[in-house]
């Protein structure tokens, strides 16, 4: 691609993510989300902007199987920032983020109006997230976090953090595992979706403006009853169904891929 053909590439996506911001701060306050941002209605509106999201990216999100719409905790494998678009576009969730996004200009104040929980990794105000979330699915209040708690290659499942299910099981809420997968024209996983090697966001969003079309893929799997577990044993059970799950998403995408 040469130079004048990023420069209308740029153009075109970043007037399209401008329009998309928009939008989205236009639903904030036209509905007056930011007022109750953890409303469960909401999420229709979270939803629609997420899916906007996908388009500027040139993401085609597919969906197998049914997305559970009862309320339970959510959670996912994590391969990008682009996780959260593509999982929004296809499941009305809220989302659990870390807490210097809250300071980012524009999306910042977009995602806290949008009813997005922030979190600081490694301190005691995981307790206090826990104890917000356990609150939230007691008030049928949908929320999803990424257990595994960095991203990865997409290849496997890291090692899942599981102090916040503890949330599921004083709630006495399901937790509902969704696995997602990047696939590229060549049927095979992608490798500019993910965020990962050092990279920085800037960097990474430039590589993705310039991606081409990718369908992200979606499963959901059984949701799990919490009742009777600990915290441990939850923790253990999600890891299991975790790799278990995506290692049935990559089989039933590659020999979809390889037979279309």
């Amino acid at each position: 691609m040469n130079s004048l053909s990023k420069f209308f590439l740029y153009s075109k996506k970043i007037t399209a993510g401008l329009a998309a911001v928009s939008e989205g701060f236009y639903l904030v306050y036209r509905h007056s989300l930011y007022k109750q941002p953890n409303n469960p209605q909401n999420t229709r509106y979270v939803q629609h902007f997420c899916r906007q999201l996908c388009k500027v990216f040139n993401i085609e999100v597919e969906v197998h199987g049914e997305i559970p719409t009862q309320p339970a905790l959510w959670v996912s494998n994590h391969v990008s920032w682009l996780d959260v678009p593509v999982l929004g576009s296809g499941a009305r969730v809220f989302f659990l983020a870390k807490a210097e996004i809250e300071q980012w200009p524009v999306f910042g104040k977009l995602a806290k109006g949008g009813g997005t929980l922030f979190i600081k990794r490694g301190s005691g105000d995981s307790i206090k997230i826990r104890d917000q979330i356990t609150q939230f699915l007691k008030q049928d209040v949908p929320v999803l976090f990424f257990p595994e708690a960095t991203t990865s290659d997409g290849t496997k499942i890291k090692k899942v953090h599981g102090r916040l299910l503890g949330a599921a099981i004083e709630a006495q809420r399901p937790v509902q595992i969704c696995l997602i997968c990047y696939i590229n024209q060549q049927g095979e996983l992608d490798t500019v979706a993910p965020f990962i090697n050092e990279m920085t966001f800037i960097e990474h969003v430039k590589n993705v403006l310039e991606m081409p079309k990718v369908t992200a893929h979606l499963m959901a799997l059984n949701p799990i009853s919490v009742e009777g577990h600990t915290v441990e044993s939850l923790t253990s059970l999600v890891q299991n169904k975790m790799i278990e799950g995506l290692e049935q998403l990559h089989q039933k995408v590659l020999i979809q891929q390889a037979s279309a």
